[in-house]
């Protein structure tokens, strides 16, 4: 792929190109002190330093960012605010049981409405659209997949999820590929980069210290450290010493040797129409503009933005070996998710599509998040694993992250993925062929049982 360079930032996506020419904050140079230092300026990692500040502004944060905040898969996604947690409800239930599911979906719901909430009463310029989000089957696999999701919803005492057959699905859109839907009005879509940014104005407004292009190369844990600072941490051009420290590295986590096996990057890919006409728009449909999913395995997610582009991602996912962490783009994909759009709506043959890019998202092996320390003096602590729906999930993991480091006991911090056991990859190359063979197994299962048709 074209190599990006300092500044390219925007050749990443969309939604980074559409903000316009962006000043970067300085690097760290020389050396400094924190008491917390944390390393990422994504959603999680800016989320963790702003919930710090507003808990208690005494304590002396600095976060340090690679590149320019928001420039990983916080600037790339597609901008869903939902409540997703891991891959399935069903495979929640099955890893983890009825009751932690419960725990989970609360987390969720919450994580949703706290999202939302923040962005209407700080009057955050993002796009939000609280116009819901729409989980749709389009054959009759699907349709029996989703019928057993209402039913482990239902077990696991889900709230606002609706069913909508067939006649309210074609008056909604038109179209004859939706067959069942599973509908929730709370939740909602935004612009990814837009919020990355006005959340980092946020933080820095609490008294955050970022840096910007300020990557980690590496970092040591002090012995017995007279000072307290437990943690020696070199940029190019500096040192930090914190007291503790957080890893909100998400996919990036492979390039950290500390993490590099808990969790591995998968690569979407997304591709963006040019603005649909009005007569475009009445020709689909789609006046609820709600976010949407279908019930394959890799799926398909697409959505409307502000000028009433469709934003059109998934069908697979790209594998990385080692610590490869250039994996974004993939013509086959892209041509794929094109042919899918015209499969859905064959009004809109003919329509130009102006970007196309990817990134990656975190996996774990058990298709589920995770809060976690490193060390028993839980001095360090780290989250990832959001499978790709971190949008609402990565700015309530911040705030519970900031919970754990202040040592606060709350519904948050009891939750049981927080600090659970995390089961790793094997090394290389086996956790390759590993990936490849769970990726394998989900195409030939979409191909056979979930295909569109």
């Amino acid at each position: 792929m074209e190599k990006i360079i300092k500044g390219d930032y925007y050749k990443r996506s969309y939604w980074l190109e559409s903000l316009g020419k962006i000043e970067p904050n300085p690097s760290l140079k020389g050396e400094e002190k924190a008491d917390i230092a944390i390393i990422g300026g994504g959603f999680t990692g800016l989320s963790t330093g702003y919930h710090l500040k507003k808990y208690d502004k005494s304590v002396d944060v600095k976060l340090l960012e690679a590149e320019i905040c928001g420039y990983g898969a916080s600037g790339r996604n597609g901008g869903f605010n939902m409540t997703l947690f891991g891959l399935t409800p069903s495979l929640t239930k099955t890893f983890f049981g009825v009751e932690k599911g419960k725990e989970a979906r609360k987390f969720m719901e919450e994580a949703v409405d706290y999202l939302a909430g923040f962005i209407r009463e700080n009057n955050i310029d993002c796009d939000y659209e609280g116009s819901g989000y729409l989980l749709v089957a389009t054959n009759k696999s699907q349709i029996k997949r989703l019928e057993h999701e209402l039913e482990v919803a239902r077990e696991m005492e889900f709230d606002g999820v609706e069913v909508w057959d067939r006649n309210k699905l074609e008056k909604e859109f038109k179209t004859d590929k939706f067959l069942l839907g599973w509908f929730e009005a709370r939740c909602g879509i935004l612009h990814p980069a837009k919020w990355v940014r006005a959340l980092k104005e946020k933080v820095e407004e609490e008294g955050v210290k970022i840096y910007e292009y300020s990557p980690v190369l590496e970092f040591e844990k002090r012995k017995n450290p007279p000072d307290g600072y437990n943690f020696k941490i070199k940029t190019p051009d500096g040192i930090l010493y914190a007291k503790r420290i957080v890893f909100a590295t998400n996919a990036y986590s492979i390039l950290l040797s500390k993490l590099y096996r808990y969790q591995t990057p998968a690569f979407t890919r997304i591709v963006m129409t040019e603005p649909l006409t009005d007569e475009q728009m009445e020709s689909i449909g789609w006046k609820n503009r709600a976010g949407i999913e279908d019930a394959r395995d890799l799926i398909h997610y697409y959505r409307l933005t502000k000028d009433n582009r469709i934003v059109l991602g998934g069908r697979d996912v790209g594998i990385t070996y080692g610590r490869n962490i250039e994996k974004d783009l993939d013509e086959r994909n892209f041509e794929e998710l094109k042919q899918y759009l015209f499969w859905v709506f064959p009004q809109l043959k003919g329509i130009k599509f102006t970007h196309q890019w990817g990134g990656p998202v975190s996996i774990t092996l058990d298709m589920a998040p995770v809060i976690g320390y490193l060390g028993k003096d839980k001095n360090a602590v780290f989250a990832f694993g959001y499978i790709g729906h971190g949008v609402s999930a990565t700015f309530n993991t911040g705030r519970t992250l900031a919970e754990l480091l202040l040592g606060m006991d709350t519904d948050r911090t009891r939750l049981f993925f927080v600090g659970r056991k995390v089961f790793p990859f094997p090394p290389e190359p086996f956790r390759y062929v590993l990936s490849q063979a769970i990726r394998g197994y989900m195409r030939l299962e979409d191909k056979i049982r979930y295909g569109e048709s």
